[in-house]
């Protein structure tokens, strides 16, 4: 029995409140609308992607996208936590069905300070790191964690922008007057005041990202991990499965559910992780941040997956049954960036799924992303080629893949390239081996990190 909006009668959330309208809120109202729920934004840009979906609410309009919506979540963490709570508030008293992912989550992955300090009180390995206040603090950090290192703002920044790579003794005083304002607010890339982080390098092969959603019962099921090359600062390449890394699945599943757990969350989060060696000359993985959101490493979900990321988020945040995670076919995804290539020439290429965000061309902004699945996993390679052929922007994948070891180290998870989003920097700036330091080992770095 339905009623005349043709919702079943037993359903009391209709109408899911997303925070940001970019293309992870136009994906996740794609998935929602299978499920029998619609979708409105709270966005300022008016003709966002989300738009083509549901109503945009600009931010003046709060108290009417509230009205509009019996559920929340976000899709951009840079979402003021002040909105957050009241979203958190509605919720208790019974007034709306909740907000999700929960208020701690936001507030820890948009300092990167608070977020190294978690991975550390919950016994996740990270690089080094210390926080910085002062040009004097800074001196300290370059004596104790070693040189190179890079200093980053510990909120804001994106795309290699809030960091500067120390490499020698002589750059210290110029890393401090490009970051200091930072310290007190006063800068561009934040308006909150905040320590710098500086962290050590370290040797690492791959960079990899694990997802994984947690239900409101507090289940958690996990997607493979997946293998992410970058270029230039911004992911390029997501490679689904990760090859040869069955080894470490269970490190990164244990580390990922520990820290849902922690934060009681709810939702889709990712996980973005280097492969170093330990102590005793075996992989192992290192945390670098969290993403409380879909995440751009988990694209490829869509087609490859029994139930993609944007759909697990939805069932989540409503509080259905979560769905299978497993991998059906092994995928590559590829991000668009700049320029839309010529879609006849990309769906001319047998396996490929093409998604357009529906946003005008910029240089370095995301505007679609590709999928492959080729029906035989031996034509990956060769169909890879063809495809970075019809880009306009090639990321640097026309170039002969290389081994692992020898992989550009630059990491982001940046979603909304032209939005200042926290934890969207590079990890690495510099793509080349150069950067992929440190006569210290691993475990006397893991050491000097916990104290």
């Amino acid at each position: 029995m339905t009623t005349a909006n043709a919702y079943p009668v037993t359903q009391t959330i209709r109408t899911i409140g997303i925070l940001g309208g970019g293309q992870l809120g136009m994906m996740l109202a794609e998935a929602a609308l299978p499920l029998g729920y619609q979708c409105v934004f709270l966005e300022d840009n008016a003709d966002c992607p989300a738009s083509l979906y549901g109503r945009v609410f600009h931010s003046e309009q709060l108290a009417a996208f509230i009205e509009a919506a019996d559920v929340f979540t976000l899709e951009f963490e840079n979402t003021p936590t002040s909105t957050v709570e009241q979203l958190t508030e509605l919720s208790k008293s019974g007034k709306k069905h909740g907000m999700s992912p929960p208020l701690m989550a936001l507030d820890i992955a948009q300092d990167r300070l608070k977020e190294k300090q978690m991975f550390n009180d919950l016994d996740i390995a990270t690089v080094p790191f210390m926080a910085v206040n002062s040009e004097a603090e800074l001196k300290k950090a370059c004596d104790e964690l070693g040189l190179p290192i890079v200093l980053k703002t510990s909120r804001g920044g994106y795309d290699g922008k809030g960091q500067f790579v120390i490499k020698q003794d002589s750059d210290i005083k110029a890393a401090w007057q490009e970051l200091k304002d930072a310290v007190t607010g006063k800068g561009s890339l934040t308006p909150t005041p905040a320590p710098l982080i500086a962290e050590g390098f370290i040797d690492f092969s791959r960079e990899l990202s694990i997802i994984a959603v947690r239900a409101q019962s507090g289940q958690v099921r996990c997607y493979d991990l997946v293998e992410n090359h970058h270029h230039q600062g911004v992911l390029a390449k997501t490679q689904a499965p990760a090859v040869g890394t069955s080894h470490l699945f269970k490190q990164a599943q244990d580390a990922i559910t520990t820290v849902m757990n922690h934060l009681n969350y709810v939702g889709v989060m990712a996980l973005e992780l280097f492969v170093t060696k330990d102590a005793r000359g075996h992989d192992t993985l290192l945390a670098n941040e969290i993403a409380p959101r879909v995440h751009n490493s988990g694209h490829w979900s869509i087609e490859g997956a029994i139930t993609s990321q944007f759909e697990n988020h939805i069932r989540a945040v409503v509080n259905l049954p979560l769905g299978d995670t497993d991998n059906v076919h092994p995928a590559i995804m590829l991000n668009v960036l700049g320029q839309y290539p010529d879609i006849s020439a990309v769906l001319n290429i047998d396996g490929v799924h093409y998604h357009s965000y529906h946003k005008a061309e910029r240089n370095d902004r995301k505007i679609a992303h590709i999928t492959l699945m080729p029906n035989d996993v031996a034509d990956l390679e060769p169909a890879l080629a063809k495809l970075v052929a019809t880009l306009p922007n090639k990321m640097g994948l026309e170039t002969k893949p290389v081994a692992a070891d020898e992989q550009p180290t630059a990491l982001d998870n940046q979603e909304h390239a032209e939005k200042p989003v926290e934890n969207a920097e590079s990890n690495n700036v510099q793509s080349n081996n150069e950067t992929r330091s440190s006569d210290k080992t691993v475990a006397a770095k893991e050491n000097k990190a916990k104290k």
